[in-house]
């Protein structure tokens, strides 16, 4: 069984035997291709969470009346990604063979990767629904087939066609754009279309993967990648309210680079979108 971290998410405390959902951290950004720093969010998500109320108003509902575990953060070797991406799936695999739901906090967008390879191995007939700026459709970044450029197509490979469902995205190459209008469903520049996807995926198990880069950076500045034109913070809320709505079995937020928002206001944001989505996945 694992011990209850020391410092938790504001709210999430309590043990693993009673948790439903699990957060972990995955304090890892070797593959990032423009400004690294993600490694630190889950860290200071943690410290800085005790900001927020456990209350959410838009939601009526109170993480304190929820059964969260926050696991604290993996310890994630330099310079091996294969071993990282080892470790976060039998993290994963450990979650889900208790029938918990697993909620990483990432690190760059590549973490998903791990958990998705157990998840998709115990839900055959897995969805993904992903929000991000980035397509992450490359087959291979300067000749790297890991890579958080890369995740979203490696994340194809395990599922194929159809069953991978793109919401924000406002860059990548075009050959990007064009893979993912022959093989997956893509919204550009914002999350129109989602409920009509809802509806289809009422009945199938579905990971929700949050880069937050999808924010406008004029909302969200402190990311590695940051990309004009992106969502407001109460588009994401109203999204993540409605998603809940989904069996969400996976989940995770990724992607802030806390260094590169000295205000804290990024943290913040990213602290109360991750109380949104606990409390909205709860059942």
């Amino acid at each position: 069984m694992l011990n209850r971290n020391i410092e938790n998410f504001i709210g999430c405390d309590k043990e693993y035997n009673e948790a439903d959902i699990v957060i972990f951290g995955a304090p890892f950004d070797s593959t990032t291709s423009y400004r690294p720093g993600t490694r630190f969010a889950s860290k200071v998500m943690r410290s800085e969470s005790f900001g927020l109320e456990t209350y959410s108003p838009y939601q009526d509902k109170d993480l304190c009346d929820i059964n969260v575990f926050d696991g604290g953060d993996l310890e994630l070797p330099f310079g091996n990604t294969q071993r990282v991406l080892d470790e976060i799936s039998d993290m994963t695999k450990g979650i889900l063979d208790d029938n918990k739901t697993p909620v990483m906090i990432g690190g760059e967008h590549l973490v998903t990767l791990g958990s998705i390879r157990e998840v998709a191995k115990k839900y055959p007939d897995l969805c993904i629904i992903h929000f991000d700026a980035h397509t992450d459709l490359r087959d291979d970044y300067l000749g790297e087939k890991l890579s958080h450029a890369t995740v979203i197509r490696r994340c194809h490979d395990i599922l194929g066609d159809n069953r991978i469902f793109q919401f924000g995205i406002r860059s990548g190459e075009k050959f990007e754009f064009e893979f993912a209008l022959d093989h997956n469903f893509i919204n550009k520049f914002d999350l129109n279309g989602l409920e009509e996807v809802i509806k289809k995926l009422a009945d199938k198990p579905v990971y929700f993967t949050l880069d937050l880069d999808v924010l406008d950076p004029s909302v969200f500045c402190g990311t590695g990648t940051p990309e004009a034109g992106g969502i407001t913070f109460m588009d994401l809320l109203n999204a993540i309210i409605k998603i809940g709505n989904l069996n969400i079995v996976g989940a995770d937020v990724n992607e802030l680079s806390p260094v590169y928002d000295q205000s804290g206001a990024s943290t913040a944001v990213a602290c109360k979108v991750l109380r949104e989505l606990l409390l909205s996945i709860s059942k």
